[in-house]
């Protein structure tokens, strides 16, 4: 990682909460289209393993994100996004059911996301969706999504000076101070992530350092812009909304 990143890596930590609580997407986020995209011969479908569905396997992959579905499967999607993004939770919401029964079912599309945090707020929910095991991971980022606004809500309640104060503490507190104040490591606790164990999670330092340089890296990699962001075996794609995502997939042979 060069010394620029890591400086901008720094800042995603300690960002003030106006970025914390500002819009996301991209800068042609009002006039994008599907564009050309990938395109190819239409692809079989794969069983998946005995007594399972695809959507039930998950595993965390090489460049920090979790992927849902075959891992060998010939179309593969990312996802960029923010836990605090309003576009990624609409597209979360639009997309969820179809692109799971449709696609990753079939064995001919895996999906994996990798968190591009945004601010403190992000990386806090980012940690506390890591800190259980690997199958829980889609679940508890949809749920975060789902009640997006309450942390926005309780954030603001708390006001400039409390989100200062935590944002400011060393970095094994900093997290668990903002998981407190957004209601965060309450609203995981009542989804099987104690809060013991929550506070845990959020006092490595570490953790969130790389999900901060990861987002740097993933930036300067793909000239990602905003959020969401996406990519079709290693191709990023044009458009933010699922009937976009969806007509690329289908250009790429998931038909």
């Amino acid at each position: 990682m060069t010394r620029l990143s890591h400086r901008i890596a720094l800042a995603l930590m300690t960002a003030p909460l106006a970025l914390a609580l500002s819009a996301c997407g991209g800068e042609d986020d009002t006039a994008a289209t599907a564009g050309t995209g990938p395109s190819g011969e239409p692809v079989e479908t794969v069983a998946a393993p005995e007594g399972q569905q695809w959507s039930e396997v998950v595993t965390k992959t090489e460049q920090g994100g979790y992927l849902m579905g075959n891992p060998d499967a010939p179309i593969k999607l990312v996802e960029f996004a923010s836990l605090t993004c309003p576009h990624c939770a609409e597209f979360y919401e639009s997309a969820e059911r179809e692109l799971v029964s449709d696609y990753v079912d079939s064995g001919r599309v895996s999906f994996e996301f990798r968190n591009f945090v945004r601010d403190p707020i992000d990386i806090t929910g980012a940690m506390l969706t890591r800190c259980s095991a690997p199958e829980s991971y889609f679940a508890l980022t949809g749920q975060v999504f789902e009640n997006q606004q309450q942390f926005f809500d309780s954030i603001r309640n708390g006001g400039e000076g409390a989100y200062q104060q935590a944002v400011s503490a060393p970095s094994d507190q900093r997290f668990v101070n903002l998981g407190q104040l957004t209601g965060l490591t309450e609203f995981f606790a009542a989804r099987g992530v104690s809060i013991d164990q929550g506070n845990d999670c959020l006092s490595k330092g570490a953790e969130a350092e790389a999900l901060a340089n990861a987002t740097s890296e993933a930036s300067t990699q793909y000239n990602i812009t905003g959020t969401p962001t996406f990519l079709i075996n290693n191709t990023k794609i044009d458009g933010l909304t699922w009937p976009e995502v969806e007509a690329a997939l289908q250009r790429a042979g998931a038909r």
